[in-house]
């Protein structure tokens, strides 16, 4: 039995997408890990003197409409009355103890898969600073993040999956890192094939940035080398912040291709080989 809690503040001011994106994200930390969900309690922060209740309904209804999806059971929750809307799930699920898979395991000759874009963070804040209009992320970017990370989980499982993690607060960078420092090798991300999402870096082009890239960077900063030729927007995308991000997943490199292709067959949207792991100092290089 393995238990997970997660919770954010909304990423998007439509109700119904938070519920399902908040849900997605706490669901994900089973799947990062081999797990199946079974059970999830809702954790609900909500200021009722000053919010519609019509709106706490509708975050509800997209929580349990992704746990639903989940094939897992909604069975109870907590309600505490805040001053800002914070959602999430207290999840329960199930693994073999011998099957659980960890950022630690990565090999030298894997290959790194990523399943979900990145830039998602720079995109929220421009749209709460007006900068982009809300409905530019209605038919790329809102489907991505809402979309559970189950059937990639799933279908990696059928290779030599031999480490895995979700991207999420610290930035592909900073979880790349978290997979280097675990594994004892080198993460080497190809800076070219990183997906991002429509408008990202169009975003840190002008201007917008989050409030966790300075901290990300950082964390980061004594174990990555960037070799590629970036201009300083450009290196932000390494750092930015996402809500319920892709799996990162490490396999050995003669798999790469068939289980793309594999994530592909799943319907999973994103799926592509962003680096390898190589011995070498404990870290990340960006090239």
């Amino acid at each position: 039995m393995i238990n997970t809690v997660d919770f954010i503040t909304p990423p998007v001011d439509d109700p119904y997408w938070f519920g399902q994106i908040s849900a997605a994200n706490s669901i994900s930390d089973i799947y990062s890990m081999g797990g199946k969900p079974l059970t999830a309690l809702n954790v609900v922060m909500f200021p009722a003197k000053h919010l519609d209740m019509g709106m706490l309904k509708e975050i509800l209804r997209g929580g349990h409409d992704k746990v639903v999806e989940a094939g897992a059971c909604l069975v109870g929750g907590h309600t505490v009355d805040d001053e800002e809307p914070k959602y999430g799930l207290s999840v329960s699920g199930v693994i073999h103890p011998a099957r659980i898979i960890t950022n630690a395991g990565g090999q030298p000759g894997d290959a790194l898969i990523l399943t979900k874009p990145l830039g998602s963070g720079v995109l929220f804040n421009a749209v709460r600073s007006g900068k982009l209009p809300f409905k530019d992320l209605e038919n790329d970017t809102l489907p991505s993040l809402a979309a559970l990370n189950g059937p990639a989980m799933e279908a990696a499982l059928d290779f030599d999956l031999h480490a895995a993690t979700d991207v999420t607060g610290f930035g592909i960078a900073g979880h790349s890192l978290e997979m280097a420092l675990g594994s004892g090798e080198k993460v080497v991300l190809y800076y070219d094939r990183l997906p991002f999402y429509n408008d990202a870096f169009r975003m840190y082009r002008k201007g917008e940035t989050t409030g966790s890239n300075k901290a990300n960077r950082k964390l980061v900063a004594e174990k990555m080398t960037i070799k590629k030729s970036l201009t300083s927007q450009a290196e932000e995308l390494l750092y930015d912040p996402q809500t319920s991000g892709g799996l990162l997943l490490s396999v050995p490199g003669i798999q790469a291709e068939q289980l793309i292709a594999a994530l592909l067959a799943a319907k999973v949207q994103t799926a592509v080989q962003i680096g390898h792991i190589e011995e070498g100092p404990t870290g990340i290089l960006v090239i």
